[in-house]
């Protein structure tokens, strides 16, 4: 069995495993997705591995890039996502094989950890190869007037708002303010928004973005309730609580949600009725650097995130 390094041509077969292992219903898989997530990703190019068996390719594991800062140190991350074993493969190792690979390639490069938010069913396989876990993730929650609850999706009210010229400092202040924190967080750009928020194949967002505040959100229903999500919030230095708050009041009304979550970093609310709690998945860390202090990563007040930073998609 050969492992090696993919590469565009690639692209077909990678598919074709992801299909065979996982099927067509958990996400979408397509060229478009694939391209989207690992190819245009505007922290880099994903390091993807392959094996192959008799020239066919028969397992994948990708580690999508991403960037997290402390200060002023910015680390080169991965995200462990898309990995996939085809079924007449499945029990050799493979998957073991794939990511024990992918962590020597990475150090080779100097980048520094891989982190992700596994499952019940993935997390035990993680932890038998190093990670370790962080801790659950912090979650701010609210309630909706039962008055504005609906049972439409109204997924028409989902769109892109960008009322005002970018302020050229707008995301610098914003990076520059969470610097000063001492903690980690994802620097954010407008192609990183336009890239993670307005142009992903994956999942519609409701977008709005004035000098004041950036704003990203969706709807996830649950069995017995709708959520919306506010994956993204960024603020100016002047920004306005009273029109956020109305802003998300509104969407809430637009989009018939029974409760509302989020995570602001630099822990600034949404609602004067939502608490705080560690509602969220776990979030598990591996070191790559052995330079690194792993003890710092591996404390879960260190990391100052959105929910879109570490949300699946």
């Amino acid at each position: 069995m050969e492992i090696r390094e993919a590469v565009n041509k690639d692209i077909p077969e990678i598919l074709k495993v992801l299909k065979a292992s996982l099927g067509e219903t958990s996400s979408k898989k397509t060229e478009e997705v694939w391209r989207f997530k690992h190819v245009d990703n505007p922290f880099g190019r994903s390091l993807v591995l392959l094996a192959e068996e008799g020239g066919e390719v028969v397992g994948v594991r990708a580690f999508m890039r991403w960037k997290w800062q402390e200060g002023n140190q910015v680390f080169s991350a991965f995200r462990a996502v898309d990995t996939a074993t085809h079924p007449n493969y499945q029990g050799k190792g493979i998957f073991k094989k794939l990511t024990k690979k992918a962590l020597e390639v990475a150090a080779n490069n100097g980048d520094h950890f891989v982190f992700n938010t596994p499952n019940k069913q993935s997390k035990p396989g993680y932890l038998k190869m190093g990670w370790e876990e962080v801790g659950k993730l912090n979650v701010g929650v609210f309630p909706v007037n039962p008055f504005y609850w609906s049972k439409k999706e109204n997924i028409e009210k989902y769109g892109v708002v960008w009322n005002d010229e970018i302020k050229l400092d707008f995301f610098d202040n914003w990076n520059e303010k969470l610097e000063k924190t001492g903690k980690l967080f994802t620097p954010k750009s407008e192609s990183y928004l336009n890239w993670r928020y307005v142009n992903n194949p994956l999942q519609k967002y409701k977008v709005f973005f004035n000098n004041g505040f950036f704003i990203a959100g969706y709807v996830k229903k649950h069995t017995y309730f709708k959520e919306l999500r506010i994956s993204e919030v960024i603020l100016s230095s002047d920004y306005n609580k009273k029109s956020l708050k109305k802003k998300v009041k509104n969407w809430t009304k637009e989009l018939g949600v029974n409760l509302v979550s989020f995570n602001i970093p630099g822990g600034e609310s949404l609602n004067f009725y939502s608490f705080t709690g560690k509602f969220g998945p776990i979030l598990t860390f591996k070191g790559i650097d052995e330079n690194l202090d792993d003890s710092y990563f591996l404390n879960n007040e260190n990391w100052e995130y959105s929910l879109g930073d570490l949300e699946l998609f």
